[in-house]
């Protein structure tokens, strides 16, 4: 029987951080995007105290780059469409298997060469037995606890644009089977305009067995509806939902961004949270790093990411070890 994926909770020997290479895709993001990863992946390192980060560049030149900014790092080249390594790497079982899913640009919306491969490339060259299944499924789109229990969202599991045919029973029988999830929570929708329809790291956290973390609406937050309804679906799905600030209403070009302190990343020393200059930000880094008291609460700008459509949970995947 295959064993769940460990939270992330768990201790980890090490974690892919893809790290921006492409211009024509970042344009005037990408240095300062370059810098917000490089921040982020020293905060996860913790000067040696946290977990050994591969930063993951697409060609040479994004390599330099990331020698230059995270010294400290180990540079991997593989070539990627995107630095999204949470949804195109591979997803490591309980028995330190790699589970290597279908990718197909978020139902068709990004279809970048090389993103439907850097999970297997990135399995090879760690030396970790691979299984390859047939159905689409992003990282993103889960988050377990370790004990067998996953929670997810309608809206991206169950969308027509991943897996047509396949039904909540036959997504569950694949989630079962292919990662050891013997039991799904459903939640509904996603954040507004998050282009992955709906990734619940966006959304809803493991944060210990059985207990989530959801945001609380601001004032003037646009998701104040979906995180209602979240909550009350995962206290339904019999889960102890605690609420963390949210950022409110974040604008970019006038138009509003899913961000999200949802988007954390628990590293062995550190807990790292995406921060977007709102009033909430410092209150949030405090209410996620209560939840984690043996690892430092960091705060980090992660503006310029988000202009790719996510942050640290979204472009880093972590090694069980």
């Amino acid at each position: 029987m295959t064993q769940p994926p460990p939270p992330e909770w768990a201790p980890h020997a090490a974690v892919w951080i893809g790290f921006p290479s492409h211009p024509e895709l970042w344009a005037d993001d990408l240095l300062p995007a370059r810098e917000e990863v490089a921040a982020f992946a020293r905060a996860v390192h913790a000067g040696g105290r946290g977990e050994r980060v591969l930063l993951v560049a697409a060609d040479d030149e994004a390599a330099g780059a990331a020698h230059a900014l995270a010294p400290f790092a180990t540079v991997v080249v593989e070539p990627f469409g995107d630095i999204w390594l949470r949804d195109t790497g591979p997803i490591i079982d309980g028995e330190g298997r790699a589970r290597l899913f279908r990718f197909n640009g978020w139902g068709g919306k990004y279809d970048l060469p090389g993103d439907d491969t850097v999970g297997r490339r990135l399995a090879r060259r760690r030396g970790l037995a691979a299984e390859a299944h047939g159905w689409v499924l992003e990282g993103g789109a889960i988050d377990g606890d370790g004990t067998g229990t996953v929670v997810t969202t309608a809206q991206c599991l169950l969308n027509p644009n991943r897996n047509p045919g396949l039904g909540q029973e036959a997504i569950e029988m694949l989630l079962r089977s292919d990662l050891g999830f013997d039991r799904v929570v459903w939640l509904g929708e996603g954040l507004l305009n998050d282009h992955t329809d709906g990734h619940v790291d966006n959304l809803a956290r493991f944060v210990a067995p059985g207990v989530v973390a959801i945001p609380e609406a601001a004032d003037n937050d646009p998701n104040w509806l979906v995180y209602q309804h979240a909550a009350r679906d995962a206290r339904a799905g019999g889960l102890e939902v605690v609420g963390i600030p949210s950022p409110g209403r974040i604008l970019r070009d006038e138009e509003i961004v899913p961000a999200s302190y949802m988007n954390f990343y628990i590293g062995n020393a550190a807990v790292v949270v995406p921060t977007y200059g709102g009033p909430n930000d410092a209150a949030a880094v405090a209410a996620i790093g209560a939840l984690f008291p043996g690892r430092e609460a960091v705060g980090l700008r992660a503006d310029h990411i988000l202009t790719g459509g996510g942050s640290f949970h979204c472009i880093s995947q972590q090694i069980p070890g």
